[in-house]
Parts: C-alpha cells; structure tokens; sequence
C-alpha cells in the first residue's frame, strides 16, 4: 500500500480526472473526531487486528486490479522529479511501501523521460514476499530500457531500510544481503534470471507476528540488490556495500505508509520522522494518505453510520512530524498547500452501461471491497454487514447517485533545506 518528497501539488487533477478539481464538502466529523464504534489500536499504531487487515491479500488485489490509485499516485509522483536536484554518482529513489510496484515502476519510466543518461539508484521497502514477487515481475523492462540502474528491495523496518542497515546488533549479524548480477541483454533474460530468485525469496522473506501488539515484522532482515552486470563498471560508486550504505535520497515516496486510525504520535516519529531525516540536501519526501469526503466514505457511513477513519488530515500530521524532529526541523520544510491543490482524485473502472442500467452483483462486489478496503475496515466488522446484507443496498444507492465510486487521496510533503 500505499502505498511518498516534498509535496507541493501543482495542480487539482490526478488519474481519470481531468481539469481544476472543487475541494470536497465534509461527509461527516472530520480528522479528530473518531467516532465511539471505531475500535482503538494499540500504542504502536498496530494491532492483532490490523495484521488481518494488511494480510488479506484479496481485498488488497481486488482494490488495485479494480481502482486507479495506483496510476493516480504515480502521475502526483512523476510532477515530483521537476522538483528534485539530483547529484552525482546517481539519482537516489527511496519507495517506502513499494505494494505490488505498480507506482515505483510507473515513476521509473517517467525518470528515464527526463533522466535517459543518470545512473538510477531505487531501494524499495516492502515485507510483502507476495508484493517483493510482484514488484520484481514489472522490473526486467526497466533494466532493459535505463541498463545503469541499481534497485535495491529489502524488508527492514522504516527506521532501517533507508540506510539498509538494521539498527539491533543480532538483526544485524543475521541480515541476509544477497547481490545479483544480471548478465544478457535483452529484457527476456533478465526476466529468467529474475524469475529464479523465486527459491531465494521464499527462504527469506519470511515474516513473524509480535504476540503482544500483532504488528508484523521480518523474520529475518534481507536485502536484494539487483543490477546489470555489463554496467557494473559504471555502477561501481552507486551499488550500495553492505554496512557502508547512506541515504541522502532526492526522492522518497511514501503513499499510504500507515493505519489511517494510527496514533499520530506513531506516524510522526516512527514513520514519517525517520523518512525525512532520509532526505539528502534539497531532498523531497512526498506523503499521500486517504482524505475521506467521497463516495467511498458514504458507502461506510451508510452501513455504520458516523464512521471516519480519516482521523488525522496532512496539518495534524505535519505538525506531530515538526515536533517529532525537534530542533532538527529547522532543516526542513513542511508543505500542507490548501485543499485544491492538496487533493487528487483515484477512481474504480466502471462502464457507463454498468452504473446507468441494473448494476451488477460482481460490480457492487467491487466498489464494496474498495471502500472498506480504503476505509481500512477489520473483518469482525465486516462479518456482522456482511450477515444483514444491507451493504450491497447502500452501494447500490451511492453509485447510482454518484454515477460511479470515487475516492479523495491528499499528497503533503516534507523537504529538506539545501544548507543545514
């Protein structure tokens, strides 16, 4: 998910939507306001509960095959690299939840339009082995098409994956940092050789329950640097050495890196706080976080009436991120932008014909699974509506009044000042 450099959001419009967007009417009580059915999480902004959420890859694959967030991050991304000053030995690109790698993928396409000749150095996060196959099948064409990139995968924690370092001497006397040369030319090749990693991963990548909080961690921490072996040569001061890696990233994408109903304190310092002290100089940490206010939010308000789970907007957070850094956010600078240039647009794929005539079961289906899924709704809740059946009437109801489903994601970024 999600799933983030500085946000300045130049424009209104994002995936499907074209032209200047109006900044939506409140649907109910906004951030701060959590209604008394939604249940608390634990201190750390995670919970038994919320293991279920992240692991039901279902609704996690229904929602992205289904809805175009994805597209819609990746083009407020891509308005990013206008903004960024790389310098040498390469640009330096940190996905902090990399998913499926739709985003990533899309935003290294855009880099080499506008970069064809800078050697790329991307690292992508992600504890998914699911998401790390996926990603890894979208990857053989980007190293046919820019040969001098670096893509670093790993699962370290946020406070570790930018410096791919983890921080607990035993995590680190284990870590698992495996390199892989790809050798050939052609993008077919680079897919066999990537497509036998698959053994690797699966020994590796393993994944453990905290028994206490249920937040999910790794097993063992692992690191997979991949590159081109006939670009080595060229690559020698970008390829990262395990033990001696920096961060200092020009860009760091950070799109949906939390539970929305997270204690603010958790965001801030141990999300967003070790992101941004990432950044290199003039470095840009772009965030993007549901918003609420839309159809989707009304599909869940009319099954559990007052429900918001958009608990805390971009100032809050931005706020508890200025004060989690301290004196060091001095350094800093704290992009919100007001709501018509904050806010973009993602959408699920429907045809006319489906949303004006009888909707169908499969597409009433979709736009369920995409609202509960956004709304980051837990199972035990999801099995009582699902027994009264009423939900697929309220679906029914919001996409004939809406002529489809449509939700409001909000972009916000930090940046790191040139001289500090």
């Amino acid at each position: 998910m999600q799933t983030s450099s500085a946000a300045l959001v130049e424009r209104g419009e994002a995936g499907g939507a074209a032209g200047t967007i109006e900044a939506p009417a409140p649907v109910a009580a906004r951030a701060g306001q959590v209604p008394e059915a939604v249940p608390a999480t634990s201190a750390d902004g995670d919970s038994r509960s919320s293991f279920r959420f992240y692991d039901n890859r279902q609704k996690y694959l229904m929602f992205v095959n289904t809805c175009t967030e994805k597209w819609a991050v990746a083009e407020r991304v891509e308005r990013e690299l206008q903004n960024i000053h790389p310098k040498p030995p390469a640009i330096r690109v940190f996905d902090a939840g990399v998913g499926d790698g739709t985003v990533l993928t899309r935003v290294m396409r855009s880099m080499h339009l506008r970069y064809p000749t800078l050697p790329f150095y991307v690292v992508a996060k992600e504890i998914s082995l699911e998401d790390v196959r996926l990603t890894l099948e979208k990857t053989p064409d980007r190293f046919f098409e820019h040969p001098s990139t670096v893509l670093v995968i790993t699962n370290l924690y946020y406070r570790e994956a930018p410096w791919l370092n983890p921080q607990s001497v035993t995590a680190a006397s284990t870590l698992n940092w495996h390199e892989v040369a790809l050798t050939g030319t052609t993008a077919r090749e680079f897919e066999k050789q990537i497509t036998d990693l698959q053994p690797l991963l699966a020994g590796n990548w393993g994944t453990v329950v905290n028994k206490a909080t249920g937040a999910l961690g790794y097993e063992r921490p692992a690191v997979l640097v991949i590159y081109r072996e006939d670009h080595r040569f060229l690559l020698n001061s970008v390829i990262p050495r395990r033990g001696s890696t920096r961060a200092d990233y020009d860009l760091v994408i950070a799109s949906q890196p939390y539970r929305l109903r997270a204690p603010l304190e958790f965001k801030a310092s141990r999300v967003l706080g070790p992101l941004a002290k990432a950044l290199g100089p003039d470095g840009r940490l772009l965030v993007v976080q549901s918003h609420g206010a839309d159809p989707g939010q009304e599909i869940l308000q009319g099954v559990w009436p007052g429900e918001n789970p958009f608990v805390h907007d971009r100032h809050q957070v931005l706020k508890a991120v200025r004060e989690a850094l301290g004196p060091a956010a001095r350094s800093y600078n704290f992009n919100a932008n007001p709501e018509e240039r904050a806010l973009f647009r993602h959408e699920m794929h429907t045809l006319p014909a489906e949303i004006e005539g009888s909707i169908g079961t499969s597409t009433l289906l979709a736009a369920w699974n995409a609202a509960v899924y956004v709304g980051q709704i837990e199972d035990a809740r999801l099995e009582q509506a699902l027994a009264s059946g009423r939900y697929l009437e309220v679906t029914r109801d919001v996409l004939r009044r809406h002529g489809g489903l449509w939700f409001w994601d909000e972009a916000f970024g930090i940046s790191r000042r040139r001289s500090f």
